[in-house]
């Protein structure tokens, strides 16, 4: 037991004084991945070095919304007997602030998120027929943290392992591409060794194998789906609507917005400044209507005038207030293309499921 978190024994016996770089931890889902990566993450600070943290899982985020990979530098959350972690905190992330230099990690615009720095847009809860953005992001994010003095990387991986799923030639190529330093695989049974059998004969990286954690228990789909839902509607807590010229940005690939679908404002670097939710799209006009965290400010003038979304209860209400009317200067500064994703989300409910289904 680790404070008061079940964690399996072997845990205790990584040589975390001796890790340095990238460490991809992989696994199955439900063998205690981010569990472990968190533990690891404090043994690792606990050295006084600089220790960076991927949440890779865009499925069952843990940092950030869904469809996304986040990159925490400094402090996170602590490990929780909660079921989910960090979810009960009442804090919501609203806008990534992909500037923040290190140690000026308490902005409000990276609140939550454990000192995020930096978020990738996958556009989907799964690295399946994703893989090219999951690899990118990857990549990117991992020469984010570099850049901004991590000595140490904790990646927490997707569980994405079945090579018929294309799992083994993703991990694979994470490797390939990463050259991680040292690559912790929690197995139960048999399930890793397509991609353990030849890492074991490999001097490419090292390799810990660990036992999953006894207080792991099995999740069904009904409840990862809701704790997307719970992720996305605290990322949306308190969103604007806000009116964006589209004709002045990159789109990509094409403006064909849908309906609810989940977008990513980026910057000229390709970082996600914050996600959208269409609600209404005016092609002739070249706009679209967004329900975005990026709407809100600290600065908006006190006289605003916030309406009910829907018919929804107050326990579950968001207020949304089209930006320009509340004295919201430039909630679009330093964004420069809209990403579509391949979900819509239901601000309702905060359910996904594919765009077009």
């Amino acid at each position: 037991t680790d404070g008061l978190i079940d964690i399996a024994s072997s845990w205790h016996h990584l040589p975390a004084a001796d890790l340095a770089g990238v460490i991809l931890i992989v696994g199955a889902p439900d063998t205690g991945k981010s569990t472990l990566a968190r533990y690891l993450h404090g043994r690792l600070a606990a050295t006084g070095r600089r220790v960076a943290f991927l949440d890779g899982d865009p499925g069952q985020s843990t940092l950030g919304p869904p469809a996304t990979m986040t990159l925490a530098m400094g402090e996170i959350a602590p490990l929780s007997p909660q079921p989910w972690g960090e979810l009960d905190s009442p804090q919501p992330w609203g806008e990534l602030d992909s500037s923040q230099p290190w140690g000026e990690l308490d902005s409000p615009r990276s609140r939550g998120a454990g000192g995020a720095a930096h978020r990738w847009f996958v556009g989907a809860t799964s690295p399946r027929g994703h893989m090219l953005p999951v690899l990118v992001g990857a990549g990117r994010l991992v020469e984010a943290a570099r850049a901004a003095g991590a000595e140490v990387l904790v990646y927490d991986t997707s569980g994405l392992v079945d090579p018929a799923q294309g799992g083994l030639s993703l991990k694979l190529a994470k490797i390939d591409l990463l050259r991680p330093a040292a690559v912790i695989a929690i197995q139960r049974e048999d399930e890793l060794e397509p991609l353990l059998a030849p890492l074991r004969r490999s001097q490419h990286t090292r390799l810990f194998e660990l036992t999953p954690s006894p207080a792991v228990t099995r999740r069904d789909a009904i409840t990862r789906r809701e704790h997307r839902a719970a992720q996305f509607g605290r990322y949306f807590a308190g969103a604007r609507l806000l009116d964006v010229d589209f004709g002045r940005l990159a789109v990509l690939p094409e403006p064909n917005f849908a309906f609810n679908q989940l977008i990513a404002l980026e910057d000229a670097a390709g970082f996600t400044l914050g996600l959208g939710i269409v609600r209404e799209t005016d092609l002739d006009a070249r706009q679209v209507t967004l329900l975005t965290p990026l709407a809100c400010s600290e600065n908006s003038g006190s006289g605003s005038h916030a309406r009910r979304f829907g018919g929804m209860g107050a326990a579950s209400a968001v207020l949304m207030e089209h930006g320009a009317d509340h004295g919201i200067t430039n909630p679009l500064a330093g964004v420069d293309a809209l990403r579509l994703g391949d979900l819509a989300v239901e601000p309702w409910t905060w359910r996904d499921q594919r765009v077009g289904e």
